[in-house]
């Protein structure tokens, strides 16, 4: 049962009644049992909440900072016309709106109402209940009860990135046909026809073009140009820090790439992680127009996520999708467990590039030991999201609080210089930049590293 304003302001004339009433025990008796008798006869009259049924419909997918439509469908099976309120409730982080939907649904027949979507978090979004409110005729009173009505939303990562890759697919058409190897052999990709000459394999003897010509010609390879990228992210509690702020897509019309015309509005800083995300997806869109394959792998003591063997097409797709659940776990990332991940998954020579932080103490501790296992087998690359408040701290003089912040932001900073400098002793390539542009910096030292043929 639920009572609604009406049965409030009927509450409060009765007591105008009372104070002016010459039998004022007589008059609370009278007004009580009238107001019951109201609630009473509402309640019969109001449909039943129970026998309602609702079925969903609409949208499964979307992207952060954009919006997605659910539909519920409300049928009636009951005698009785259900008119009252209905709220469907999800997590605050799925930006559910309205609050409340108004509901009128004659006998036997069905409604359908609209909830729109715009969620602020990264993940699976699921419907909690949907509550029902029916009211009488007079309004004083009606029935109240929930239903369980399942609905998931996965929210994935914006790809804001998306910009950088006309540019930076640029740069790599510039590369094709430009790519030194340094990979030994002849390769298993047909180049062109040459007359034979001593040292020559024999079983490269092309024997008709032979026939054709009163010299001996043999095929030449051309060595294989596409090559095996495995990103690794690290979902560790250093992935859990919140750097820069976190731009969100518009909501204008989209553009022919998938994504929306408009400038971006910011809130308060995404984690390591989803900037790390961003980068990755970048990354992976231009190592696969390249012709290379692309895994992808997520680890903090556990494999959190793996997807390998995904086409040019469907790659992204596939990538996001198993990116949208993951969140940073509140552990210190196993390295000894990441790398014995990594060397399973890949058994041919690769560039396995580490999405991680340049924390000092967690390098030493973990992942800095065993690189040497790692890069004697692979080429590594470590890439990492600097946090651009501490360059700011850095920079404050003026009050004793402001040089001691300086000296301490000074001295992070010192670490992960020296940090840097001696995985580049163990021959790890390394990105370490802004939220902003750890994106575009990671994709070009990828470029860097096709234009030198270490890939």
């Amino acid at each position: 049962m639920a009572l609604t304003g009406r049965a409030a302001l009927l509450a409060l004339l009765g007591t105008l009644v009372v104070l002016f009433a010459p039998r004022p025990g007589a008059a609370v008796a009278g007004v009580a049992l009238l107001l019951l008798a109201l609630v009473v006869v509402d309640l019969l009259l109001a449909a039943g909440v129970r026998p309602l049924r609702f079925t969903r419909s609409g949208d499964r997918l979307v992207r952060l900072g954009e919006s997605a439509t659910v539909e519920l469908v409300v049928e009636n099976p009951g005698p009785r016309r259900a008119r009252g309120v209905l709220r469907d409730a999800w997590p605050p982080s799925a930006g559910a709106g309205p609050r409340h939907l108004p509901l009128d649904v004659p006998p036997g027949e069905r409604r359908r109402l609209t909830m729109t979507l715009t969620p602020t978090r990264r993940g699976d979004r699921e419907a909690v209940t949907v509550t029902v409110r029916t009211l009488g005729p007079l309004g004083i009173a009606g029935r109240q009860g929930s239903h369980r009505v399942p609905w998931s939303v996965r929210v994935l990562p914006p790809f804001l990135s998306r910009k950088h890759l006309p540019a930076k697919l640029s740069r790599l058409r510039e590369l094709e046909g430009q790519h030194p190897s340094m990979v030994r052999g002849q390769g298993t990709e047909f180049d062109s026809l040459r007359e034979y000459v001593v040292g020559d394999d024999v079983r490269s003897i092309d024997w008709r073009a032979t026939a054709r010509r009163n010299d001996v010609v043999v095929r030449t390879w051309r060595p294989e140009r596409d090559r095996r990228v495995l990103i690794v992210l690290d979902t560790g509690r250093t992935s859990a820090g919140r750097v820069g702020t976190a731009p969100v897509p518009p909501a204008g019309p989209r553009d022919g790439s998938g994504g929306r015309y408009g400038a971006a509005a910011t809130v308060p800083g995404w984690p390591r992680l989803d900037w790390s995300m961003d980068a990755a997806l970048l990354l992976a869109a231009l190592a696969a127009r390249a012709g290379d394959r692309v895994d992808f792998l997520a680890y903090d003591r556990a494999v959190r996520a793996w997807v390998s063997g995904a086409g040019r097409t469907d790659l992204l797709s596939s990538l996001v999708n198993s990116m949208a659940p993951l969140e940073a776990e509140l552990v210190e990332a196993d390295s000894a467990g990441m790398v014995a991940a990594v060397l399973a998954r890949a058994k041919r020579r690769c560039l396995v590039v580490v999405l991680t932080d340049l924390n000092s103490a967690s390098l030493e501790e973990g992942l800095l030991p065993m690189l040497p296992q790692l890069s004697s087998r692979h080429l590594v690359l470590l890439a990492a999201v600097s946090d651009p408040q501490v360059a700011a701290m850095a920079t404050g003089r003026g009050t004793p609080e402001l040089v001691y912040d300086a000296a301490a932001a000074e001295h992070q900073n010192v670490d992960r210089r020296r940090i840097t400098a001696r995985l580049r002793r163990q021959g790890v390539e390394v990105v370490d930049a802004t939220p902003e542009q750890i994106a575009p910096a990671l994709a070009d030292a990828y470029l860097a590293l096709k234009a030198a043929g270490r890939l």
